[in-house]
């Protein structure tokens, strides 16, 4: 048979079909990711705005010392969080602290160092001057996850903590006063406390760390209730820890709802979002707080935290878009 009597050879595939076939499942990948991360933005979006509900509660409360109110919301905080540890592992306490490990309890310390030095913070400071320390967690979190993690910080999330970090002070522009020393710097580590809480969450991501949580609850709770047993007076022991029915009530629920449910889908939202991001994503928090006062209390903000609030608002959104956009990986060809 010559080569004139062979049949056509079939057309060999070209490399776009190839590449269409291969494309697919980096398209799919994609997705996940891009999902995922876009979960994790609206949980820990979410977490500040039930972070924020904070400053209208401690308006509300009329007698309550400071410590009398971290005891008693952390002790809140730590038993609703066991009830939601205990169904989400269908009772298996153990097991779940066990897998959460000293990772969990650095974390806890961590946490709890933030519940205390943010609350004192606002005994010796300004809330201004507390809330534009609070505000440089973020730049806590790119350093120590750098360094622990090895998470690279991308242009994008520089550029939106920054724009951030101007919306804060923006806001504190027209009431920022000099403060205390000691104000300051509590709520500066404050800030810190809470970039090693994020920095630990991402590190053992892996696992559930609501467990993480509780601890901080625990340790808080301990460290309030020795101060407030140390300074009782003559009227005994337990008068230093007794409270009115309106201020019990407003502790309980800054610990369960306010600050439980927040840090419930903080730490669920973590697992997806690097540690940067986070504090960047929960200033929502800062937005919304001074929102609520005025409807709650009629304290009108100022043109300033108006301002400032957009900023931020702003850069938490573009924040959010380069992220997923990140996160979308470019077809295999």
């Amino acid at each position: 048979m010559t080569g004139a009597d062979l049949p056509p050879r079939a057309p060999a595939p070209v490399a776009g079909a190839r590449a269409a076939g291969r494309s697919q499942p980096s398209a799919a990948i994609s997705g996940r990711l891009a999902s995922g991360y876009l979960q994790g933005v609206l949980l820990v979006a979410l977490a500040g705005v039930f972070w924020s509900l904070g400053g209208i509660l401690v308006r509300s409360v009329e007698a309550a010392g400071a410590w009398q109110i971290i005891f008693y919301r952390s002790l809140a905080l730590a038993f609703s969080l066991l009830l939601i540890v205990a169904v989400r592992h269908r009772g298996r306490l153990a097991r779940a602290f066990g897998q959460a490990g000293w990772n969990g309890v650095l974390a806890g310390a961590c946490l709890s160092a933030g519940f205390i030095g943010y609350v004192l913070s606002l005994y010796h400071t300004s809330v201004a001057n507390a809330v534009f320390m609070l505000g440089t967690a973020p730049f806590f979190s790119a350093v120590l996850g750098r360094f622990f993690l090895g998470e690279r910080v991308r242009r994008a999330t520089w550029l939106a903590m920054t724009l951030a970090l101007s919306g804060i002070a923006v806001m504190v522009a027209g009431s920022l006063v000099g403060g205390t020393i000691l104000g300051n710097l509590l709520a500066l580590t404050a800030g810190i406390s809470f970039a090693g809480f994020n920095v630990l969450l991402r590190y053992g991501r892996a696992n559930d760390m609501l467990p993480a949580v509780v601890i901080a609850g625990l340790i808080a709770a301990l460290i309030a209730a020795a101060v407030v047993a140390a300074s009782a007076d003559d009227a005994g022991l337990w008068a230093a820890f007794v409270l009115g029915a309106r201020d019990l009530l407003l502790c309980l629920t800054m610990g369960s709802v306010q600050v439980g449910l927040g840090l419930t889908v903080f730490t669920i939202g973590a697992r997806h979002v690097p540690a940067v991001e986070l504090a960047l994503l929960a200033m929502t928090e800062l937005v919304l707080a001074p929102l609520w006062v005025w409807l709650g209390v009629g304290e009108v903000p100022s043109a300033f935290t108006l301002a400032g609030g957009a900023v931020i608002m702003m850069a938490i959104a573009c924040q959010a878009l380069a992220g997923v956009r990140g996160r979308r990986l470019p077809p295999m060809v």
